[in-house]
């Protein structure tokens, strides 16, 4: 319930991912606030529901040749490499910075095969000042062919299970559109034991400079994020929550207060907030004021009343 000052009610925006209390449902996206610290200057991390730090790996990566980042139209492409420091340096350089302050902090992974997944979930699950941790599955292993994780029902469930039941922190699968059906990949991360899925992560694409014929990725495949993928997320948000009875972090082209409640009116419980960052470092705490002026506006007293509320018939 909402609490009263003065005469103004002030609604609650608190929301519940997997047993997590967050303050608000607004999140960082992996991959578009650095570690946290990079946005400190610029943005109050106390404000948010949760920073979702940039992938992690077990040993560092330095990522993928430039050009990496190109600007499409309503959108962006990028081929970073997922880029980053490794495990050892995040727990002992970035972790301690993040821990100090009142947001929630949860950790993107990821590995190619599955015994990196598990050691480095075992890592971070016993490092202090970790609410959660966020699993990417849109990664190759290496052993089935460089298969994409996250592209067959059967890969999804054997990482998934091997990783949660060793896990003491609740664990959030991420989810790639990049697949025929996503609803049975989803299906398979809640038998494996996910806790929440979040998703989308980026559609694959490209982009071509006509003028020297060439790839403008130097990987010449990147990932598409931006509001050009905003109706893509959309359907595929109300798509799992239709089918799974987990909490949905829905991610893709949120760019304003309106864009989150779309996606939280289709069914997610809370939202991430990716290349808008890029744009505008304050992006997030925006998007929280205005959903907070929204309820007030429509006399709603709780953000989490709107979640899955998209009506399926018309008048």
């Amino acid at each position: 319930m909402g609490q009263a000052i003065g005469d103004v009610t002030v609604p609650d925006l608190s929301v519940d991912i997997a047993g997590i209390k967050l303050v608000n449902p607004v999140m960082t996206a992996s991959g578009t606030f650095g570690y946290g610290e990079e946005f400190a200057p610029y943005v109050d991390l106390n404000g948010l529901g949760a920073v979702v730090v940039k992938g992690i790996s077990l040993q560092p990566k330095p990522g993928n040749p430039t050009p990496r980042i190109v600007e499409t139209a309503a959108g962006m492409l990028n081929s970073i490499g997922l880029q980053n420091i490794g495990v050892e340096r995040f727990v002992e350089e970035k972790l301690p910075f993040l821990s100090g302050f009142g947001t929630r902090v949860i950790v993107n992974f990821f590995g190619d095969s599955i015994d990196e997944y598990r050691e480095l979930a075992a890592v971070l699950d016993g490092a202090d000042g970790i609410s959660a941790l966020e699993m990417n599955i849109s990664c190759p292993n290496k052993e089935e062919g460089w298969l994409e994780f996250g592209t067959r029902p059967e890969l999804t469930y054997r990482v998934v299970n091997e990783i949660k039941k060793r896990l003491r922190l609740p664990l959030i699968v991420k989810l790639s559109p990049n697949v025929t059906d996503i609803t049975t990949i989803a299906r398979a991360a809640e038998d494996g034991g996910a806790d929440a899925l979040s998703l989308i992560n980026t559609l694959s694409g490209m982009a071509v400079d006509i003028e020297t014929r060439r790839a403008r990725l130097a990987n010449v495949i990147g990932g598409l994020s931006g509001p050009a993928i905003k109706p893509v997320a959309l359907k595929m948000v109300w798509q799992v929550f239709n089918a799974v009875k987990l909490p949905v972090i829905g991610i893709g082209g949120i760019m304003t207060y309106e864009d989150a409640l779309e996606f939280m009116m289709v069914g997610a419980s809370a939202v991430q907030v990716g290349t808008a960052n890029f744009i505008d470092p304050e992006v997030s705490i925006k998007i929280v004021e205005g959903m907070k002026e929204y309820l007030v506006n429509k006399c709603i007293l709780r953000i989490r009343d709107l979640v899955g509320v998209l009506e399926s018939e018309y008048d």
